[in-house]
C-alpha cells in the first residue's frame, strides 16, 4: 500500500507528527511518502526508507506551488493520502475526486483560536472574527464532503467539536491519539541541581506561557527551560531579563531534536488555554517527567490530576504555584507520577497504538465512501 503524508508546513507539531507516521509505516514495509517542504525531520525520515518529495505550497494563494503538489500527488498514483496541516487538508480535499480513487483521510490537528471555546474543556484563545464560522465550520464541513474525506482527530473533545459544530457524521470521524516513540523519548537519569520545569511549545497568546512565569516569580527556587520561537519571543525575553526572574530561565529558541531537552527537567509544563492532544506533552511523560497543565481539551483524557501530574484551571495562576510547589518539593511525588506517566504512555500513547489506528482508518477509508 502506497501511503502519502501531505505537508505545507515546515515546523510544528503536525511536522513532528507527519514524519513520525511516515517512518513508522516505512519500518512496517508499506510504501511511504511525504511531500512537503523540507524540515528537520527530513533526514530521518529518508534515513529510515521514506521518499521525502521536497514540494510546498507556502500560503493559501501560492498557486504555482499548489498546482505543483498537487501535479505531484496524481502522478504517485497512491492508495492512501493523508493531509497533516490545514492548508494540506483544505488543497487535499478539494483534490480528492481527482487523485485516482485514492483514499483521503485529515487529521484535525487544531481549532482556530477564535473557536477554541466550542471544544469541551477549552476556552476561547483569541476573539471570533467574523470569517471564522463560515472558513472553520461551513467551509469545513463542504470541502470534506465533497473530497469524501474520512476525519482524524487526536482527542474526544475535538471529536465533538467535529461533529456538533463543524457538522460531520458521526462514521467518518475518527479519534486516534497522536504517539511517541518509547524508546526515542525514555526516561534518563535525574539532572542533578534545582528542581527545573521544561515548558515547549509556540510562544504565543493561547499558549499562556506569562502564567508559568508568574508562578515561577512565586517560586524562588525554581529554575525553567524555556524551548520555542514565536510571535510572543522579544515580550518573554524581556520579562525573564526582569529582577524577578534573572538567572533563572533559559530561552532555548526552537529544537531541531526536543529528545535531549527532556533529560534537563524535573517536570514538564503546559499553560494553554487550548489544546487537543499536545505531541511534546506525550514526549515528557515518555520520558518519565510528571505534568503540570491546564485541564483543556484532550488533556484530562490523559493525565489523570494526582496520578500522572497535576491538572490546573487556565490562568489560574495560583493552582500553577501550587502545583509546582507540591512537586518541586516533594520527590518522591514526582518520581511516582513520571514513573505513572511513563507507563501511561506505553499503555495507550506510542507511535505503535498511533499507526494501528491510522491503519484502520486508513482501510476503512478505502473500503467506505470512496
Amino acid at each position: 500500500m502506497r501511503v502519502v503524508q501531505l505537508l505545507t508546513q515546515e515546523v510544528g507539531g503536525p511536522v513532528d507528527h507527519a514524519v513520525d507516521v511516515a517512518v513508522g509505516l516505512a519500518a512496517r514495509g508499506l510504501d511511504s511518502h511525504l511531500v512537503g517542504p523540507a524540515s528537520a525531520g527530513t533526514a530521518r525520515a529518508r534515513a529510515a526508507g521514506v521518499t521525502w518529495h521536497d514540494l510546498g505550497m507556502a500560503t493559501k494563494t501560492d498557486l504555482r506551488g499548489g498546482v505543483g503538489v498537487a501535479r505531484r500527488l496524481v502522478a504517485l498514483r497512491p492508495d492512501v493520502v493523508h493531509l497533516q496541516d490545514r492548508r494540506a487538508g483544505w488543497l487535499g480535499r478539494s483534490l480528492g475526486r481527482n487523485l485516482g480513487g485514492a483514499a483521503v483521510v485529515y487529521t484535525l490537528h487544531g481549532v482556530a483560536d477564535g473557536l477554541s471555546d466550542l471544544v469541551p474543556g477549552n476556552t476561547r484563545a483569541a476573539p471570533r472574527r467574523r470569517r471564522d464560522r463560515w472558513y472553520y465550520l461551513t467551509g469545513e464541513r463542504a470541502v470534506t464532503r465533497w473530497g469524501r474525506a474520512r476525519v482524524v482527530v487526536p482527542s474526544a473533545a475535538v471529536a465533538r467539536f467535529a461533529i456538533d459544530h463543524v457538522g460531520l457524521r458521526p462514521d467518518r470521524v475518527d479519534v486516534v491519539p497522536n504517539g511517541v516513540d518509547p524508546l526515542r523519548f525514555r526516561p534518563a537519569p535525574v539532572p542533578a541541581g534545582p528542581v527545573t520545569a521544561l515548558w515547549l511549545g509556540v510562544l504565543a497568546e493561547v499558549k499562556r506561557l506569562d502564567v508559568l512565569l508568574d508562578a515561577a516569580e512565586e517560586l524562588p527556587d525554581l529554575r525553567l527551560l524555556v524551548a520555542g520561537d514565536g510571535p510572543l519571543r522579544d515580550r518573554v525575553e524581556r520579562r525573564v531579563d526582569g529582577a524577578a526572574l534573572r538567572g533563572r530561565v533559559s530561552m532555548l529558541g526552537r529544537l531541531a531534536d526536543p529528545a535531549p531537552v527532556f533529560a534537563r527537567a524535573h517536570v514538564f509544563t503546559l499553560t494553554s488555554a487550548a489544546e487537543n492532544c499536545p505531541l511534546a506533552m506525550l514526549q515528557a511523560m515518555s520520558c518519565g517527567l510528571p505534568v503540570v497543565s491546564t485541564a483543556v481539551g484532550g488533556i484530562p483524557e490523559v493525565v489523570r490530576d494526582g496520578t500522572d501530574g497535576v491538572l490546573c484551571g487556565v490562568d489560574d495562576v495560583s493552582s500553577f504555584t501550587a502545583g509546582l510547589r507540591r512537586l518541586g518539593e516533594d520527590a518522591g511525588a514526582r518520581d511516582r507520577m513520571g514513573r505513572s506517566a511513563r507507563e501511561r504512555i506505553l499503555a495507550g500513547y506510542t507511535l505503535d497504538h498511533c499507526l494501528d489506528g491510522l491503519l484502520s482508518t486508513y482501510e476503512k477509508a478505502r473500503s467506505c465512501g470512496r
